[in-house]
Order: structure tokens, then sequence, then C-alpha cells
């Protein structure tokens, strides 16, 4: 049956077929091919997507929505100039701080790409080439899958089972996410000198500087309460998602006074249409799962490289190689659903720590958001900038670079993943 399931899946997938319909098609293959009764499909669709923990999903991308409608971009922006905007690659640095601190709000690098990407494009053009421009915003973007709160970090965690919280996953992006941040604002500058770019940007005022935290700080204390929430215990990812959606309805009502009634159903309108890809990737992959676990492909696949190498670290390092590969071909939400559930497990009878090896998993399919030939982060950028791909993928490679190197320190020194999360009682 796994045969048929994997040859029905790429065959469907290198013919244009959308990936969660690929999915049901591999499925009903394995299905036919396995001689059992076809209601077993629709059933194991339904149990996966009847899941408390995975409503926080769409609630997140609706607090995205209604916070980017709320007009919170132009007083990030602010904030961030205020701050960074004189250094070398000033708007480089404005875009950077932005998508850190957008990061906290959206949980999506998609929905980051197109916010960023719609409110600092045209300054950025001013001084910087299209390629250029185009490429930062989409790294800055790439923080959002990582910083908590993280949508890819709940379906890593749904996927994976009661072997790792959702919390401790958010927690443990908060260091890489930090380190990522900076070594972009590095990279930045050392690329504005390089190219010439002019200094932009007005010069530091601490007056400045503390007027527009103010105004920023509705928008700074949203991942606050809403992650510190979920750390601290007080309530759950899910009912973190509902406090944030109800907190950004309050900032956009209340305090920036931007958010109309009207706005109301494009939100809902956006955040079902992205909440549906996944929800469909998620159904239509319950059925894989299930005939992976019929065939026991994790206990062969562990039994396999058990006999390959019995180093857990020498089993990490085959992972990550499989994930950078999987990563260029395979939208990251389908990589999720349908190797967590193969990996995970062996990964634990190796004796990795779940919590290191999710966020590893994690941060390198999230780096995959901007490999080519299929990085979603990408095709985002040039739909709103019109740069072409090629142009874009010449300036993106120091910071794909950058966030492999990234990668590679957390593999080498687990505490930068670990440390915050142990302390915190996870």
């Amino acid at each position: 049956m796994t045969l048929v399931v994997v040859s029905v899946f790429f065959v469907l997938a290198l013919i244009g077929m959308p990936l969660a319909f690929a999915l049901g098609f591999a499925s009903l293959g394995g299905l036919l091919a396995g001689g059992i009764d076809l209601s077993v499909l629709p059933q194991r669709m339904m149990h996966a997507v009847n899941s408390f923990p995975l409503m926080a999903i769409p609630l997140f991308m609706l607090a995205g929505e209604l916070m980017v409608r709320a007009g919170i971009m132009q007083r990030l922006v602010d904030f961030s100039n205020a701050v960074v905007g004189r250094l070398h690659g000033g708007l480089a640095h404005v875009a950077i701080m932005a998508g850190m601190i957008l990061a906290a709000v959206s949980g999506a690098a998609v929905a980051s790409a197109s916010a960023l990407g719609a409110t600092l494009v045209p300054a950025m053009r001013k001084n910087y080439d299209d390629g250029y421009s185009s490429a930062v915003i989409a790294s800055a973007s790439n923080l959002g899958a990582i910083i908590p709160p993280s949508n890819a970090m709940i379906v890593y965690a749904l996927m994976a089972g009661s072997t790792v919280s959702v919390g401790g996953l958010f927690m443990a992006g908060v260091v890489p996410g930090i380190i990522l941040t900076l070594g972009f604002m590095g990279l930045a500058s050392w690329l504005s000198v390089r190219k010439g770019f002019a200094l932009s940007g007005e010069g530091f005022s601490v007056k400045r500087a503390g007027v527009e935290t103010v105004r920023a700080l509705p928008v700074l204390l949203m991942p606050v309460v809403v992650v510190g929430g979920i750390v601290g215990g007080i309530f759950t990812a899910t009912e973190g998602a509902g406090i944030a959606v109800a907190y950004a309805l309050i900032v956009g009502f209340f305090v920036t006074r931007k958010l109309k009634l009207s706005d109301l159903p494009a939100s809902l309108f956006g955040a079902a249409v992205s909440a549906a890809m996944v929800g469909a990737l998620i159904a239509f992959a319950a059925g894989v799962t299930f005939l992976f676990t019929i065939d026991m492909v994790p206990s062969t696949m562990a039994a396999f490289l058990k006999d390959v190498t019995t180093s857990p670290m020498v089993f990490l390092l085959l992972v990550m190689a499989i994930l950078i590969v999987v990563g260029m071909f395979i939208e990251s939400n389908a990589a999720y659903i349908m190797l967590v559930p193969l990996f995970a497990p062996v990964a634990l009878s190796f004796g990795i720590d779940p919590l290191f090896f999710g966020f590893l998993f994690v941060f390198n399919l999230v780096i995959g958001m901007m490999t080519p030939p299929v990085g979603v982060v990408l095709f985002v950028m040039c739909g709103i900038t019109r740069v072409s791909i090629g142009d874009l993928i010449r300036n993106v490679w120091p910071f794909v670079i950058l966030q492999y190197v990234v990668l590679a320190l957390c593999i080498a020194f687990p505490g930068i993943v670990t440390a915050l999360p142990r302390a915190l009682g996870y």
C-alpha cells in the first residue's frame, strides 16, 4: 500500500494537482490497493480536523488579518524607523525589525510577506534595487513561522501528538528567532555598504523613539499577553488565539480606530481561505498517515535507520539533509503532515529531545519556504513587487545561507533551543 500511496502522490504532484487533493487521491489508491473499506477515508479525515488545538490556526490567522487592517503596520514602521532607521541599510533594518514584531502577531510567513511588502516596498524602492528590497522583506517575513505564536509549530505539535507541547515549541523559537533577526540586520548592514547604498532615515532621537514606542505599545503588548498567557498556563494555545482575536478587535476599534465593521467580512474570508488550505491538507493527509501506520512504516524506518547508524547525531543530520531537499519541492504544511508522524517516533527511539527535534524540523522546513523551485514566500513577494523570480533568487541567497548557518548553530549547541523552554518548565 505504501508504494501505491507514494507513487500516486508524486505523479499527481508532478502534473500540478494541488497537494491536498494529491494526498486525498493517494489515500484512495492505497485503500483500494489494500482492499480496505473506503468509508475509512472520510472517518479519518473528520477525526483529523475535529481537534480543539487545531482551532488555534484559523483564530491566529484572523487575529493577524485584523491587526493588519487595524493600521498597525504604519505604527510598527514608525517605531522601527525611530530605533534603527539611521543605521547602514536603515530601511532594510526597519523591514527586519517590523517583520520580527509582526511575526509575534501574525504567526505566518505568508501573511507577514503580504503586509510588509504592501507597506515597505514603495519606500525601499527609492533607496534600493527591487531584487534586494524583495529579498529583505521575504527574509523578514520568514520570521513569522519561527517567532511565537507560530502556526507551523501548532501543526507540528498536532501531528506529533503528546510528545511535544505547543507552548514548549513556542518558547524554543524565541532565542533562535532573536539570533536570526540580529543576523539579518548584520547581513543587511554589510550588503548595504558593499552595494554602496546611501544612509536613509533621520538621526536617532530619544524623544522620537519614546513617542513611537508609546504609539506602538498596544501592538508590542499583544504577544506578551497572548504568548505569556500560554506559557504561564493561564490558557491553552487555542484559548490564547481567541484572546488574540479579541485583543485585535479592541486595538483596531478603540486604539488605532482604523478598523471598521465593513473590514470584518474581508478579514473573516481571508482567514477562512488560509485556514481551509491547512485544514484540507491535514484532512486528506490523515488517510496517508493511517495507511503508513497499517504498513508499519515508522517502525520499519526506525529499524532501517538504526541499521544505518546508531548515532543520534548522524540520524539528526540525515533527517536535516532530507528536509532540505523536501523543503525545496513540497509546501511546508504538507511536509509536516506527511513526515512528522514518520520521523518524530524514530527520533524519540534514538533518545533525541522531542522539543529540540521538533524545533529543528520546523525551522528547516521554514527555510524551505525561501528556496526554489517551490518557495511560497518567494512567489508571494514576486506577486507583490513584480520583480522576476530570477532576480529575487539572486538576491535572497545570502539570507537563505544565513538561516542554514543559524540552523547549524542550533544543532551544534542545543541549549540555544532548549534552555528557555526548560527554564520555564517544558
